[in-house]
């Protein structure tokens, strides 16, 4: 393999996007490729020819992507997965374990599956004589026959989360601003798939409704961090500071949240 045709950066820095998974549409099937032996196992990949001038490698809900340069070769291509072999497959065998887990805690949108509210599995009860969407003790009860297309009852539920992250935004955004002694120009809901919040230059702050899944003290995590923003527009040292001033015990909530991203209850 070539200088200019060998991976650059460390390999930990290659595209394994764990960062919310359970928020992104399921990946195209993985084309019909070629495999190799790594580790004692047969690893099937898909390739991308490109303009770029190294190799790179992808593992998502599709296995191992592969993209090239275009005069790279067959065997240069080989050379350099063997050369990466023990992190493919620790990758691999990672992303697997995820992709389990999720599978696990997905959302059965039916009577009797669970979604999580503040951190706490709730059942889903369908009730055609209730009305609207309520919340029972450890029950979501749902103003629909109990055979209700999956859809329908997505969708209900999700409107309903929309507003119990409204509520709950609505009563901490003030606490963190008077904290910091500066208000966001505006706040609102976000459905982004990438991220939990974002801070525009203009002051203006989004915050992700699927945050409500989670525990109060991670919330606020993410409130307080987009709020620190509004002081610091950047993540310098200044920036971290501000957000332990605002949240001194952030660290831990920071890594719950960066350890669940993907193991909340999928949509």
């Amino acid at each position: 393999m070539t200088g200019a045709a060998r991976r650059n950066g460390d390999p930990g820095q290659a595209a394994l996007q764990l960062t919310l998974p359970f928020f992104a549409p399921p990946p195209p099937p993985a084309p019909t490729g070629p495999s190799i032996r790594i580790e004692g196992e047969v690893v099937g990949y898909w390739l991308r020819r490109t303009k770029r001038r190294t190799i790179g490698f992808t593992i998502d809900d599709r296995g191992l992507g592969v993209t090239i340069p275009r005069w790279v070769s067959k065997a240069e291509t080989e050379a350099a997965i063997r050369e990466k072999s023990r992190w493919i497959a620790r990758q691999l065998a990672r992303w697997r374990e995820h992709s389990e887990q999720r599978a696990r805690l997905a959302t059965r949108w039916e009577d009797g599956g669970k979604v999580r509210l503040f951190g706490t599995d709730l059942v889903l009860a369908l009730d055609a004589q209730a009305r609207g969407v309520t919340l029972d003790g450890e029950r979501i009860v749902v103003g629909m026959a109990p055979d209700a297309g999956p859809e329908r009852l997505r969708n209900r539920v999700h409107g309903w989360l929309q507003e119990q992250a409204r509520a709950y935004f609505a009563s901490r955004v003030p606490v963190f601003s008077a904290r910091l002694g500066k208000a966001p120009q505006r706040w609102s809901l976000s459905s982004a798939r990438t991220r939990w919040g974002s801070c525009t230059r203009d002051g203006a702050i989004r915050l992700n409704w699927r945050l409500i899944h989670f525990r109060s003290d991670v919330i606020d995590y993410v409130i307080a961090h987009e709020i620190a923003h509004l002081r610091e527009l950047n993540h310098g040292a200044r920036f971290w500071a501000t957000v332990s001033d605002l949240f001194p015990d952030f660290e831990k909530a920071r890594a719950e949240l960066r350890a669940a991203s993907d193991t909340v209850a999928a949509d």
